[in-house]
C-alpha cells in the first residue's frame, strides 16, 4: 500500500511539474500567461460576447462593440486564461443531455426534492404543441447548462392527472428554486409568464428570479451595518459593482453553496460617498472580496482565479467542503492508488487484471467502512468547535500560492481527460519497467511466468482449497490436535476419486525442518557455518527447480530413478564422507552404543548429533537414493522423525506422495515426536 502510495504523490508530482513546462511554453511561443490581464479593446465583437454569455450578463440590446466591452469591464477583470477557456467552450458543440419526466414520482423526486440546484423544465400539455421549438430549446439548454441549470421536458400525456392538479393546462416553463437561504430547504416553482418566446428573454427571467435570492446593498450605511454584522455565516463573498444584477454564474454559485457561504451584491452604481469602501480596503470596482474569521482575500489574484462559474466554484469547493466533496476525493484518490497495482504487479496478464480487480473491492470496501465512523462521528452535537477548526485549516491552507496552483492544475487536466489518462498510463509504464528490471536482477522467476502457466498454479490453489481446507491452513510445527480430528477421512469418503488424486498444497514443506549434516572434527572445503535462515533460503531455491521439474510418474518408477542417479551423480555436490554406515535408530540403543565405539576404533568419524532437532531420528542413510549422508549436506526431516536428503525428500512429496517414504506416515500431519532414550549406566559413552 506504500508503495503505491508513493507512486501516486510522484506521479501528481510530475503532473505539477508537466503544468509548468506547458506554461512556459506557451509563454515562450505566445508571450503572455495565464494570469496576464487582457485588454478588452483590443478583443473583437465575438470574443467579447463569448466573454458576456460566460458570465450570463444578457448582452441582446447593446449592438454596439463599445457597450460590449464596458460591459465586460464592469463585471471583473479579464485574464488570457479565461478568455482561452471561454473561446475553446464555445468551439466545442457538445451535445447537453436533457432529462425527459415519466411521471410525477420522478418529476418529485429530481426536481422538488432537490435543494441544492435550479431546474427549467418545458411542461407541453396534453394534446399540445410545446411553448418552445426544439431548435430554441436545444440553445437554450446549451446556454443555461454552463450555469449548471439542470433541464427537462414533462409530456403530460404520461400523467395527465398529475398535471390537471397542478394546473398545467397549457405548454408553458417551469423554473424550480430553493426558496430559503438555508441548506436543503423547501423549494417553489415559477412559471414564465412572459409573451416573447426567445432565449435571451428566457434567460433574463430565469437570472432575474435567481438573483432574487442573494442579498443586495445599495447605499454606504447598509454596508458597513452588513460588514460588520456577525451571524451564522462564517464565509462571505461581496461583489463590488456597478451592474443592474449580478453575473448568472454569481447567482448560480449562491444556489449551490446554499447554507455554506453566503452572497451579497454591493451595487455601486449611484454611490457618491465611497469613503467606507476604502476604511475597508476596497479601492477599485468591480472586485470579488471574500470574507473569513480569518480575514479579507481578494479573488482574482493568484493563478486559475478567473471570472467564471467553473474557476469560483472550485475555489470555494477548496475553502468550505461538504462532507460529499471529501468522499468523492478520497474515493478518487484510492481508485488511482489501486490501479497502480496493474502496473506494480509482475507476470501474466490475467494475473495482474485478477490482482487488480482484487485490490479495487478491497480498498474501496475498506474506504466504505472507514467513511461509516467518520460520518457518525461527525454527527456529534460537541464537536462543532472540531468542526470549525478543520474548516480554519482548510481556508488557511487554500488560500496560499501553492493552493491555487493545484486548483489552476485540477481545472487544465480535467477539462483536458485525454491528457491526464495518458500521463497515468505512461507513468504506469515506467514504473512497470523499474519494477521489472528489479525483480529480474533478483531473479524472480514470475516475471517470465505466461498466462497459462499462472491459470494453472491458480487452478491448482483453489482446488487444494477447495477439496482440502483443513490441511491447506495447518502449519508444520501444528499447535493443533489436527490428527484427532476425522475431517480429512470424511472428505476422503465423500471423494472417492481423491483416493488416487490427492489435492494436498505442497505449501507445508518449506515449514519441514532442514539442517545440514556435519562430522564431528570434519569440516568439508565448501562448508561455511551456515544459520537455519541460510539454509532455508537454500531450500526455497532448490524448492522451485524441484517444483518446475514436476512430472506424473508412478512411485516405483521414481525410486528406481533415484536409484540411477546414485551411480553417477552425488547428492550433496560435496565429497562423501565416512562417518557411519548405514544404519537408522529402530535398533536398540545398546546396538548403537556398540556401533560408535567400533567406529571410533577403526578411525572413523561419529556424527555430530547435537546438530539435529531433538525430535528427529538418527541415520545416515537416505532411503530414497540409498547413498550415505555426506558432510555439508542439506537434510530434511518429516513428522514422524525419519531424515532424508532434502533434495530426495522435496522430489517425493512434489509428486503427490504426502507421506513418509518409510513409515507411510502422512507428511503434513502431526505426530508425536520422538523422544531418544537415556544411555544406560553400564553402556561407554558414545
Amino acid at each position: 500500500m506504500w508503495v503505491k502510495l508513493c507512486c501516486l504523490l510522484l506521479y501528481f508530482l510530475a503532473l505539477f511539474v508537466l503544468a509548468r513546462v506547458f506554461e512556459a511554453v506557451a509563454w515562450y511561443e505566445s508571450g503572455f500567461l495565464a494570469t496576464q490581464l487582457v485588454d478588452p479593446v483590443a478583443l473583437s465583437f465575438r470574443k467579447l460576447r463569448t466573454i458576456l454569455e460566460c458570465r450570463g450578463l444578457g448582452h441582446s440590446g447593446l449592438p454596439e462593440k463599445k457597450d460590449v466591452r464596458e460591459l465586460v469591464e464592469k463585471s471583473g477583470d479579464l485574464m488570457e486564461g479565461e478568455l482561452y477557456s471561454a473561446l475553446k467552450e464555445e468551439e466545442a458543440s457538445e451535445a447537453v443531455s436533457s432529462t425527459n419526466f415519466s411521471g410525477e414520482m420522478h418529476f418529485y423526486e429530481l426536481v422538488e426534492d432537490t435543494k441544492d440546484g435550479i431546474w427549467l423544465v418545458q411542461v407541453i400539455a396534453n394534446n399540445r404543441s410545446p411553448l418552445v421549438g426544439k431548435v430554441h430549446w436545444e440553445k437554450m439548454v446549451k446556454k443555461v447548462s454552463r450555469f449548471g441549470i439542470r433541464t427537462g421536458t414533462f409530456n403530460c400525456s404520461s400523467d395527465p392527472r398529475y398535471c390537471r392538479r397542478r394546473g398545467w393546462l397549457k405548454s408553458t416553463l417551469i423554473m424550480s428554486v430553493p426558496q430559503t437561504s438555508t441548506s436543503k430547504g423547501n423549494v417553489m416553482l415559477k412559471e414564465y409568464s412572459g409573451h416573447k418566446i426567445e432565449v435571451e428573454h428566457i434567460f433574463k427571467w430565469i437570472t432575474a428570479h435567481a438573483a432574487s435570492r442573494i442579498k443586495t446593498i445599495y447605499n454606504s450605511e447598509h454596508l458597513k451595518e452588513e460588514w460588520n454584522k456577525s451571524d451564522q455565516y462564517r464565509v462571505k463573498i461581496y461583489l463590488f459593482a456597478n451592474l443592474d444584477q449580478p453575473p448568472a454564474f454569481f447567482s448560480a454559485l449562491s444556489v449551490k453553496f446554499t447554507g455554506r457561504v453566503e452572497f451579497i451584491f454591493v451595487n455601486v452604481e449611484n454611490w457618491d460617498n465611497k469613503s467606507y469602501m476604502a476604511e475597508i480596503g476596497i479601492y477599485k470596482t468591480p472586485s470579488y472580496i471574500l470574507r473569513t474569521p480569518e480575514g479579507i482575500y481578494r479573488y482574482g489574484n493568484n493563478t486559475g482565479e478567473f471570472i467564471s462559474l467553473r474557476a469560483m466554484d472550485s475555489f470555494l469547493r477548496s475553502l468550505q467542503p461538504e462532507v460529499n466533496d471529501l468522499f468523492v476525493l478520497s474515493l478518487v484518490l484510492v481508485n488511482l492508488m489501486a490501479w497502480m497495482d496493474l502496473f506494480i504487479t509482475q507476470g501474466a496478464t490475467i494475473k495482474r487484471f485478477v490482482v487488480l480487480i482484487s485490490t479495487l473491492g478491497t480498498y474501496n470496501s475498506l474506504l466504505i467502512i472507514s467513511w461509516l465512523p467518520v460520518l457518525g462521528f461527525l454527527q456529534l452535537p460537541y464537536l462543532d468547535s472540531f468542526y470549525e477548526y478543520s474548516l480554519k485549516l482548510f481556508r488557511y491552507s487554500n488560500t496560499t500560492t501553492l493552493a491555487s496552483w493545484v486548483r489552476a492544475d485540477w481545472m487544465f487536466y480535467s477539462s483536458h481527460p485525454a491528457l491526464f489518462l495518458s500521463t497515468y498510463l505512461g507513468h504506469g509504464l515506467l514504473i512497470d519497467y523499474f519494477e521489472k528490471k528489479r525483480r529480474r536482477n533478483n531473479n524472480t522467476d514470475e516475471v517470465n511466468a505466461n498466462n497459462l502457466e499462472w491459470l494453472s498454479s491458480l487452478w491448482d490453489w483453489y482446488t487444494s482449497y477447495l477439496f482440502h481446507p483443513i490441511a491447506s491452513f495447518q502449519h508444520f510445527p501444528f499447535d493443533s490436535d489436527w490428527d484427532e480430528d476425522p475431517d480429512l477421512f470424511l472428505e476422503r469418503l465423500a471423494f472417492p476419486d481423491l483416493w488416487l488424486h490427492p489435492l494436498i498444497p505442497t505449501d507445508y514443506i518449506k515449514n519441514l525442518p532442514m539442517w545440514r549434516f556435519k562430522c564431528l572434527g570434519v569440516q568439508s572445503e565448501e562448508e561455511t557455518p551456515e544459520t537455519f535462515q541460510d539454509s532455508e533460503s537454500d531450500s526455497d531455491s532448490e524448492n522451485k527447480e524441484v517444483f518446475s521439474s514436476e512430472k506424473e510418474v508412478s512411485e516405483d518408477d521414481e525410486l528406481n530413478a533415484f536409484h540411477r542417479r546414485r551411480e553417477g551423480e552425488p547428492r550433496c555436490g560435496v565429497e562423501t564422507c565416512s562417518c557411519a554406515n548405514k544404519y537408522c535408530h529402530h535398533e536398540p540403543y545398546e546396538r548403537k552404543a556398540r556401533s560408535y565405539g567400533s567406529y571410533g576404533t577403526a578411525g572413523v568419524v561419529e556424527p555430530d548429533w547435537s546438530a539435529w532437532p531433538s525430535e528427529m531420528l538418527h541415520c545416515t542413510e537416505c532411503v530414497v537414493c540409498l547413498e550415505n549422508f555426506a558432510s555439508g549436506c542439506l537434510l530434511m526431516g518429516l513428522p514422524c522423525g525419519h531424515v532424508f536428503h532434502q533434495n530426495c525428500i522435496v522430489m517425493w512429496l512434489a509428486g503427490g506422495r504426502h507421506c513418509c517414504p518409510v513409515c507411510r506416515w502422512a507428511s503434513y500431519k502431526k505426530k508425536q515426536p520422538y523422544t531418544h532414550p537415556q544411555p544406560l549406566s553400564s553402556d561407554p559413552p558414545s
